[in-house]
Protein backbone atom coordinates (compact mmCIF):
# COMPACT_ATOMS: atom_id res chain seq x y z
CA UNK A 1 0.00 0.00 0.00
CA UNK A 2 1.45 3.35 -1.10
CA UNK A 3 2.47 5.54 2.03
CA UNK A 4 0.39 8.96 2.35
CA UNK A 5 2.32 12.29 1.42
CA UNK A 6 1.58 15.47 3.60
CA UNK A 7 0.34 18.06 0.69
CA UNK A 8 0.45 21.36 -0.16
CA UNK A 9 -1.47 23.67 -2.46
CA UNK A 10 -0.10 27.25 -2.72
CA UNK A 11 -3.12 29.16 -4.55
CA UNK A 12 -6.12 26.96 -3.24
CA UNK A 13 -8.40 29.41 -3.99
CA UNK A 14 -7.59 30.03 -7.86
CA UNK A 15 -9.42 28.41 -10.63
CA UNK A 16 -6.03 26.07 -10.86
CA UNK A 17 -5.59 25.39 -7.76
CA UNK A 18 -8.72 24.37 -7.15
CA UNK A 19 -8.42 22.05 -10.16
CA UNK A 20 -5.01 20.79 -8.82
CA UNK A 21 -7.44 19.61 -5.37
CA UNK A 22 -10.11 18.16 -7.67
CA UNK A 23 -7.74 16.07 -9.73
CA UNK A 24 -5.39 14.66 -6.98
CA UNK A 25 -8.79 13.60 -5.49
CA UNK A 26 -10.24 12.02 -8.79
CA UNK A 27 -6.42 10.64 -9.64
CA UNK A 28 -6.58 8.78 -5.92
CA UNK A 29 -3.09 10.83 -5.15
CA UNK A 30 -2.22 9.45 -1.41
CA UNK A 31 -2.62 12.72 0.63
CA UNK A 32 -2.70 11.89 4.20
CA UNK A 33 -2.57 15.72 4.82
CA UNK A 34 -3.83 18.50 3.30
CA UNK A 35 -2.41 22.65 3.70
CA UNK A 36 -4.02 24.28 1.45
CA UNK A 37 -2.43 27.81 1.03
CA UNK A 38 -3.27 31.13 -0.35
CA UNK A 39 -2.18 34.99 0.03
CA UNK A 40 -3.82 36.52 3.22
CA UNK A 41 -6.41 38.36 1.96
CA UNK A 42 -7.75 34.70 0.38
CA UNK A 43 -6.89 32.85 4.15
CA UNK A 44 -9.93 32.01 6.14
CA UNK A 45 -12.03 31.04 2.93
CA UNK A 46 -12.34 27.18 2.97
CA UNK A 47 -11.91 24.47 0.20
CA UNK A 48 -13.49 20.89 -0.18
CA UNK A 49 -11.46 17.64 -0.64
CA UNK A 50 -12.10 14.65 0.35
CA UNK A 51 -15.34 14.32 2.56
CA UNK A 52 -14.57 17.40 4.45
CA UNK A 53 -13.54 21.05 4.18
CA UNK A 54 -10.33 22.77 5.06
CA UNK A 55 -9.71 26.04 5.78
CA UNK A 56 -6.89 28.03 3.73
CA UNK A 57 -4.01 29.50 5.59
CA UNK A 58 -2.08 32.07 5.01
CA UNK A 59 1.45 31.63 2.97
CA UNK A 60 4.28 31.16 5.54
CA UNK A 61 7.89 29.32 6.21
CA UNK A 62 6.32 27.23 9.17
CA UNK A 63 3.47 25.91 6.30
CA UNK A 64 5.93 23.83 4.53
CA UNK A 65 7.17 22.19 7.72
CA UNK A 66 7.27 18.11 7.07
CA UNK A 67 5.36 19.07 3.43
CA UNK A 68 6.61 16.22 0.65
CA UNK A 69 4.58 17.80 -2.21
CA UNK A 70 4.16 21.44 -2.59
CA UNK A 71 1.82 22.26 -5.72
CA UNK A 72 2.06 25.85 -6.28
CA UNK A 73 -0.32 28.44 -8.58
CA UNK A 74 -0.26 31.56 -7.04
CA UNK A 75 1.58 33.51 -9.88
CA UNK A 76 5.62 34.43 -10.32
CA UNK A 77 6.16 36.79 -7.85
CA UNK A 78 4.92 34.25 -4.51
CA UNK A 79 6.88 31.22 -6.47
CA UNK A 80 10.23 33.29 -6.36
CA UNK A 81 9.56 34.05 -2.76
CA UNK A 82 8.16 30.66 -1.91
CA UNK A 83 9.26 27.92 -4.10
CA UNK A 84 13.06 27.76 -2.57
CA UNK A 85 11.63 28.38 0.96
CA UNK A 86 9.50 25.47 0.34
CA UNK A 87 12.07 23.05 -0.96
CA UNK A 88 14.44 23.77 1.42
CA UNK A 89 11.87 22.79 3.84
CA UNK A 90 12.14 19.14 2.17
CA UNK A 91 9.17 19.55 0.01
CA UNK A 92 9.51 18.69 -3.62
CA UNK A 93 7.98 22.00 -5.52
CA UNK A 94 6.05 21.85 -8.61
CA UNK A 95 5.38 25.39 -9.63
CA UNK A 96 2.61 26.62 -12.40
CA UNK A 97 4.45 29.93 -13.30
CA UNK A 98 6.86 31.31 -15.58
CA UNK A 99 9.36 32.15 -12.45
CA UNK A 100 11.33 29.25 -12.69
CA UNK A 101 10.65 27.85 -16.37
CA UNK A 102 13.89 29.08 -17.89
CA UNK A 103 16.02 28.49 -14.97
CA UNK A 104 18.95 25.49 -16.05
CA UNK A 105 18.95 24.13 -12.94
CA UNK A 106 15.44 23.51 -12.60
CA UNK A 107 13.76 20.69 -15.00
CA UNK A 108 10.43 21.56 -17.31
CA UNK A 109 8.62 19.12 -17.66
CA UNK A 110 5.68 17.13 -19.37
CA UNK A 111 5.35 13.84 -18.22
CA UNK A 112 4.74 11.92 -21.63
CA UNK A 113 7.68 13.59 -22.93
CA UNK A 114 10.53 14.24 -20.71
CA UNK A 115 9.77 13.10 -17.22
CA UNK A 116 13.52 11.77 -16.99
CA UNK A 117 14.95 14.97 -16.99
CA UNK A 118 12.83 15.85 -13.54
CA UNK A 119 14.42 13.42 -11.31
CA UNK A 120 16.18 14.33 -8.72
CA UNK A 121 16.27 18.26 -9.88
CA UNK A 122 19.08 20.42 -8.41
CA UNK A 123 16.74 22.87 -6.47
CA UNK A 124 13.72 20.66 -5.50
CA UNK A 125 11.50 22.75 -7.91
CA UNK A 126 10.75 21.21 -11.17
CA UNK A 127 8.65 23.79 -13.23
CA UNK A 128 5.20 23.11 -15.40
CA UNK A 129 5.47 24.42 -18.80
CA UNK A 130 2.99 27.15 -20.19
CA UNK A 131 -0.71 25.56 -21.19
CA UNK A 132 -0.28 26.54 -24.74
CA UNK A 133 3.36 24.47 -24.71
CA UNK A 134 2.27 21.37 -22.69
CA UNK A 135 -0.23 20.31 -25.32
CA UNK A 136 1.61 21.42 -28.14
CA UNK A 137 4.19 18.95 -27.00
CA UNK A 138 2.39 16.16 -26.49
CA UNK A 139 0.99 16.44 -29.83
CA UNK A 140 4.52 16.96 -30.76
CA UNK A 141 6.73 14.90 -28.98
CA UNK A 142 6.10 11.34 -31.10
CA UNK A 143 6.49 13.18 -34.14
CA UNK A 144 9.71 14.42 -33.14
CA UNK A 145 11.20 10.89 -32.01
CA UNK A 146 9.98 9.87 -35.49
CA UNK A 147 12.11 12.64 -37.28
CA UNK A 148 13.59 15.43 -35.11
CA UNK A 149 11.74 18.52 -35.96
CA UNK A 150 13.03 21.44 -37.62
CA UNK A 151 10.23 24.48 -37.28
CA UNK A 152 6.83 24.80 -36.03
CA UNK A 153 4.33 27.31 -36.98
CA UNK A 154 1.80 27.47 -34.58
CA UNK A 155 -1.13 29.79 -34.08
CA UNK A 156 -3.11 29.49 -30.87
CA UNK A 157 -6.86 29.96 -29.69
CA UNK A 158 -6.52 30.20 -25.97
CA UNK A 159 -9.55 30.00 -23.78
CA UNK A 160 -10.52 32.76 -21.06
CA UNK A 161 -10.24 31.30 -17.91
CA UNK A 162 -6.10 30.77 -19.10
CA UNK A 163 -6.45 34.36 -17.98
CA UNK A 164 -7.75 33.21 -14.31
CA UNK A 165 -11.19 33.39 -12.85
CA UNK A 166 -11.85 37.16 -12.72
CA UNK A 167 -11.29 37.36 -16.51
CA UNK A 168 -13.82 34.38 -16.81
CA UNK A 169 -16.48 36.28 -14.27
CA UNK A 170 -15.10 39.77 -16.59
CA UNK A 171 -16.48 37.79 -20.06
CA UNK A 172 -19.97 36.43 -18.58
CA UNK A 173 -20.36 40.45 -17.52
CA UNK A 174 -19.60 41.10 -21.22
CA UNK A 175 -21.82 38.72 -22.83
CA UNK A 176 -24.98 39.85 -20.54
CA UNK A 177 -24.43 44.07 -21.19
CA UNK A 178 -24.44 42.66 -25.09
CA UNK A 179 -27.30 40.41 -24.83
CA UNK A 180 -29.07 43.45 -22.67
CA UNK A 181 -28.16 46.08 -25.78
CA UNK A 182 -25.38 47.55 -23.00
CA UNK A 183 -22.05 49.27 -23.18
CA UNK A 184 -19.73 46.23 -22.33
CA UNK A 185 -16.99 47.33 -19.87
CA UNK A 186 -12.94 45.91 -20.06
CA UNK A 187 -12.66 45.13 -16.78
CA UNK A 188 -10.30 42.38 -16.06
CA UNK A 189 -9.60 41.51 -19.40
CA UNK A 190 -8.63 45.30 -20.46
CA UNK A 191 -10.49 44.97 -23.37
CA UNK A 192 -13.81 43.49 -24.61
CA UNK A 193 -13.52 39.94 -25.47
CA UNK A 194 -17.23 39.51 -25.97
CA UNK A 195 -17.65 38.92 -29.96
CA UNK A 196 -14.25 39.12 -30.53
CA UNK A 197 -10.55 38.29 -30.47
CA UNK A 198 -8.23 39.89 -28.20
CA UNK A 199 -3.90 39.98 -28.17
CA UNK A 200 -3.34 41.01 -24.73
CA UNK A 201 -0.42 39.63 -23.49
CA UNK A 202 2.58 41.68 -22.30
CA UNK A 203 4.18 43.25 -25.96
CA UNK A 204 8.40 42.31 -25.96
CA UNK A 205 9.25 45.22 -28.07
CA UNK A 206 12.32 44.33 -29.30
CA UNK A 207 11.11 41.46 -31.45
CA UNK A 208 7.29 42.59 -31.73
CA UNK A 209 6.12 39.31 -30.49
CA UNK A 210 4.02 38.94 -27.02
CA UNK A 211 5.11 37.30 -23.92
CA UNK A 212 2.80 34.26 -24.22
CA UNK A 213 4.20 33.46 -27.69
CA UNK A 214 7.89 33.88 -26.30
CA UNK A 215 6.88 31.36 -24.00
CA UNK A 216 6.46 28.99 -26.95
CA UNK A 217 9.65 29.27 -28.57
CA UNK A 218 11.20 29.09 -25.56
CA UNK A 219 9.93 25.84 -23.82
CA UNK A 220 9.83 24.13 -26.71
CA UNK A 221 13.68 24.68 -27.20
CA UNK A 222 14.29 23.45 -23.23
CA UNK A 223 11.86 20.42 -23.23
CA UNK A 224 12.81 19.00 -25.90
CA UNK A 225 16.01 19.78 -25.79
CA UNK A 226 16.82 21.32 -28.91
CA UNK A 227 17.98 25.03 -28.87
CA UNK A 228 17.96 25.66 -32.33
CA UNK A 229 14.76 25.01 -33.34
CA UNK A 230 12.78 27.38 -35.18
CA UNK A 231 9.17 28.09 -33.53
CA UNK A 232 6.92 31.07 -34.82
CA UNK A 233 4.19 31.89 -32.75
CA UNK A 234 1.01 34.09 -32.49
CA UNK A 235 -1.57 33.80 -30.10
CA UNK A 236 -5.01 34.87 -29.54
CA UNK A 237 -7.19 34.64 -26.75
CA UNK A 238 -10.92 33.34 -27.98
CA UNK A 239 -14.34 34.30 -26.36
CA UNK A 240 -14.17 30.32 -25.16
CA UNK A 241 -13.81 29.33 -21.35
CA UNK A 242 -12.10 26.46 -21.41
CA UNK A 243 -10.13 24.12 -23.93
CA UNK A 244 -7.00 26.08 -26.03
CA UNK A 245 -6.90 24.92 -29.46
CA UNK A 246 -3.94 25.41 -31.86
CA UNK A 247 -3.27 25.25 -35.44
CA UNK A 248 0.22 23.80 -36.50
CA UNK A 249 2.50 22.83 -39.35
CA UNK A 250 5.31 21.42 -38.77
CA UNK A 251 8.86 20.84 -40.67
CA UNK A 252 10.86 17.50 -39.52
CA UNK A 253 14.33 16.36 -40.25
CA UNK A 254 13.04 13.61 -42.93
CA UNK A 255 8.94 13.86 -43.71
CA UNK A 256 6.50 11.74 -42.17
CA UNK A 257 3.34 10.79 -43.63
CA UNK A 258 -0.09 11.96 -42.39
CA UNK A 259 -0.45 8.00 -42.49
CA UNK A 260 2.64 7.68 -40.23
CA UNK A 261 1.65 10.40 -38.18
CA UNK A 262 -1.87 9.13 -37.52
CA UNK A 263 0.08 6.05 -36.03
CA UNK A 264 2.05 7.62 -33.69
CA UNK A 265 -0.35 9.75 -32.60
CA UNK A 266 -2.78 7.02 -31.72
CA UNK A 267 -0.13 5.02 -29.98
CA UNK A 268 1.49 8.22 -28.35
CA UNK A 269 0.46 8.12 -24.27
CA UNK A 270 -2.04 11.24 -23.59
CA UNK A 271 -3.17 11.51 -27.05
CA UNK A 272 -6.56 11.38 -28.25
CA UNK A 273 -6.91 10.92 -32.10
CA UNK A 274 -9.76 12.79 -33.58
CA UNK A 275 -9.38 12.82 -36.98
CA UNK A 276 -12.36 12.21 -39.59
CA UNK A 277 -12.40 15.80 -41.26
CA UNK A 278 -14.38 14.74 -44.16
CA UNK A 279 -17.23 13.45 -41.37
CA UNK A 280 -16.89 16.73 -39.65
CA UNK A 281 -15.03 15.12 -37.22
CA UNK A 282 -12.19 17.01 -35.30
CA UNK A 283 -11.35 18.15 -31.96
CA UNK A 284 -12.96 21.36 -30.11
CA UNK A 285 -12.56 22.39 -26.82
CA UNK A 286 -16.16 21.63 -26.07
CA UNK A 287 -15.49 18.06 -26.71
CA UNK A 288 -11.85 18.71 -24.32
CA UNK A 289 -13.54 20.79 -21.49
CA UNK A 290 -13.12 18.53 -18.09
CA UNK A 291 -11.09 15.54 -20.01
CA UNK A 292 -7.19 14.60 -19.53
CA UNK A 293 -6.03 13.70 -22.94
CA UNK A 294 -4.58 16.48 -25.78
CA UNK A 295 -6.99 15.88 -28.30
CA UNK A 296 -5.22 15.38 -32.15
CA UNK A 297 -7.01 15.87 -35.23
CA UNK A 298 -6.66 17.43 -39.35
CA UNK A 299 -3.56 15.75 -39.81
CA UNK A 300 -2.84 16.37 -42.98
CA UNK A 301 0.42 17.00 -45.67
CA UNK A 302 1.07 21.03 -45.63
CA UNK A 303 0.12 21.48 -49.17
CA UNK A 304 2.28 24.75 -48.97
CA UNK A 305 5.77 23.30 -47.92
CA UNK A 306 5.83 19.35 -49.48
CA UNK A 307 7.11 17.18 -46.85
CA UNK A 308 6.03 18.95 -43.84
CA UNK A 309 2.41 18.27 -41.77
CA UNK A 310 -0.44 20.20 -40.62
CA UNK A 311 -2.71 19.09 -37.42
CA UNK A 312 -5.06 20.67 -34.84
CA UNK A 313 -4.58 20.20 -31.11
CA UNK A 314 -6.92 21.05 -28.78
CA UNK A 315 -6.86 20.68 -24.58
CA UNK A 316 -8.26 21.29 -21.50
CA UNK A 317 -6.08 24.29 -20.06
CA UNK A 318 -6.88 24.02 -16.44
CA UNK A 319 -6.60 20.38 -16.73
CA UNK A 320 -3.24 19.00 -18.83
CA UNK A 321 -2.74 22.68 -19.53
CA UNK A 322 -1.99 23.14 -15.85
CA UNK A 323 -3.22 20.88 -12.74
CA UNK A 324 -2.93 17.80 -14.37
CA UNK A 325 0.38 18.18 -15.46
CA UNK A 326 1.43 19.31 -12.00
CA UNK A 327 0.30 16.33 -10.32
CA UNK A 328 1.47 13.62 -12.74
CA UNK A 329 4.58 15.07 -12.61
CA UNK A 330 4.13 14.45 -8.75
CA UNK A 331 2.97 10.60 -9.61
CA UNK A 332 5.73 9.95 -11.95
CA UNK A 333 8.84 11.24 -9.60
CA UNK A 334 7.13 10.22 -5.91
CA UNK A 335 4.60 7.34 -6.03
CA UNK A 336 6.10 3.19 -7.42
Amino acid sequence: MTHTLKVAVLGATGLVGRSMLEILEQRAFPVGELVPLASARSAGRRVSFGDREHEVRAVSEQAFEGVDLALFSAGAGPSREWAPIAAAAGALVIDNSSAHRMDPAVPLCVPEVNLEQARDPAKGIVANPNCSTIQLMVALAPLHRESPLRRIVVSTYQAVSGAGLRASECLEAQRRALAAGDEPEAGALGDVLAGDLLMHWSPDPATGYQEEELKLIHESRKILESPTLRVSPTCVRVPVVTGHAEAVSIECAAAITPERARELLRAAPGVELVDDFPAGVYPKPSMAAGRDAVLVGRVREDLGLPGGLSLYVVADNLRKGAALNAVQIAEGLLLP
